[in-house]
């Protein structure tokens, strides 16, 4: 099975044709789905005691497992959170993939870890942060939150000499991602539930009011949005800030997708507070183009984080001896592929401000069909967009209109859209994130609602 063979050169050289191929055909094909049963007809057993060999495995692969997934950087896949990696990142993906890099200790990894660093810096530049700031890559903002609030767990902990209270808690809003109760439910954490306003975003003034109403003594940190997922809110950071500081609380700043518009200079008067979080997470596969799975995960005073997830181990323990920058000591990891380097990689290729021209341009088409939205009379817009989130209403639809209209599109491989909730009432939603998509994409989209 190891080494070099004719039949593995030729197999590599298919692969990267694989590719190359699909990054000349744009747009290439959206994808579709395929039932358990579907897919066991079409392609058989492939798991056998000789194996298939390298072609056939792949025949089946292209022609019959491929085309069921859903390509998520087509420029009309327009539902949850889409993709956009830039073709040198997904070149460069293959090469740390074939590297076997294990990216967890800077001995083992140092020129590794010294790149991702730079961009994790670029990021904790953008937000404010100081110079001794620092963090690592997690696969996503799931493991990001749960990562940052383990931190912050630990060092309220400290603060209090070791003495536990009944309960933890934190708090934060009902527009926050769903990750976040799932972190206080990994944690046993109680979560404190704080109303928003009207506009939807958290402020100073509501969570100061609901914590004044709480016995807060296990209270250790609040978490806002930076571009909550399904709304693209901005929380008011600043004011949030400012009632963690009076009350000695940690703020995590969720903006897995949103803090991306941080590169682009005109929005950053939007996110005004965030240089005072103690932490915060972004995934670049999102708004920052780089492939899955990587969200930067930063801490303003790493040494706390490293506090909290640093391993001890006979075979360990060599390695923390040497008191370098091991990515393992910062999140709920331990053995680590270099997942942030494709995205070190592209900014080195294009540079920064081609990233910012790059979001400027998603935000430029957000507002145009926002326009469109509004000409057409049969749809109302919800929420006037903070970043690249549509929400909106085709007028007399139900529920099943909505599941409807998604389903015909994806079915005609014309686009991926799924229908969500506003306030308890059903909506259509649209996320801009492709550079690619353009606003005629999206216009054929709403005809289909007429």
């Amino acid at each position: 099975m190891h080494g070099s063979t004719n039949e593995t050169e030729l197999l590599a050289r298919q692969l990267v044709e694989l590719v190359l191929a699909r990054q000349r055909q744009n747009p290439w094909p959206l994808g579709g789905a395929a039932s358990a049963e579907e897919l066991a007809k079409r392609v058989g057993p492939m798991i056998t005691p000789a194996g298939l060999g390298g072609s056939e495995a792949l025949r089946r692969w292209v022609e019959e497992l491929a085309p069921a997934t859903v390509a998520a950087d087509h420029p009309r896949y327009l539902a949850f959170i889409p993709h956009a990696p830039t073709e040198v990142a997904v070149l460069f993906d293959l090469l740390v993939g074939a590297s076997g890099i294990y990216a967890g200790s800077w001995l083992e990894a140092a020129g590794a870890v010294y790149a991702e660093n730079e961009a994790l810096r670029w990021l904790a530049d953008l937000a404010g942060l100081p110079a001794e700031a620092g963090g690592t890559f997690v696969p996503g903002g799931t493991l990001g939150n749960l990562s940052a609030l383990h931190a912050a767990r630990q060092a309220a902990l400290v603060r209090r000499g070791g003495v536990r209270p009944a309960r933890w808690k934190i708090a934060t809003s009902a527009e926050a991602h769903s990750s976040v109760a799932q972190a206080a439910r990994v944690l046993d954490v109680d979560l404190i539930d704080v109303p928003v306003g009207a506009n939807h975003r958290l402020t100073g003034t509501q969570l100061r009011a609901t914590l004044d109403g709480e016995a807060d003594d296990g209270l250790f940190a609040v978490v806002a949005s930076a571009g909550a997922t399904n709304l693209g809110v901005i929380d008011d950071l600043q004011s949030l800030a400012a009632v963690c500081r009076e009350r000695g609380l940690w703020l995590h700043v969720d903006g897995a997708y949103g803090l991306a518009a941080l590169a682009a200079p005109r929005m950053r008067p939007s996110f005004a507070g965030m240089e005072l979080a103690n932490s915060f997470i972004v995934d670049p596969h999102k708004w920052l183009f780089a492939p899955y799975d990587c969200c930067a995960l930063l801490y303003r005073n790493p040494e706390q984080a490293r506090a909290a997830h640093s391993q001890s181990a006979a075979y360990l323990d060599a390695i923390s001896a040497r008191n370098e920058w091991n990515p393992a000591d910062y999140a709920v990891h331990l053995s680590r592929r270099a997942r942030g380097l494709p995205f070190w990689f592209s900014l080195a290729v294009h540079g920064t401000d081609a990233y910012a021209q790059a979001i400027e341009t998603t935000l430029a088409v957000t507002r145009q069909v926002a326009e469109e939205i509004r000409a057409r009379q049969y749809l109302e817009l919800l929420i006037e967009p903070e970043l690249s989130v549509l929400v909106f209403r085709r007028r007399g639809w139900t529920a099943a209109d909505y599941d409807a209209w998604s389903a015909r599109l994806f079915a005609a491989g014309t686009a991926f859209v799924m229908p969500t909730r506003v306030r308890g009432e059903p909506a259509a939603r649209i996320v801009i994130l492709n550079p690619r998509t353009t606003v005629a994409d999206i216009a054929t989209v709403l005809d289909v609602m007429s």
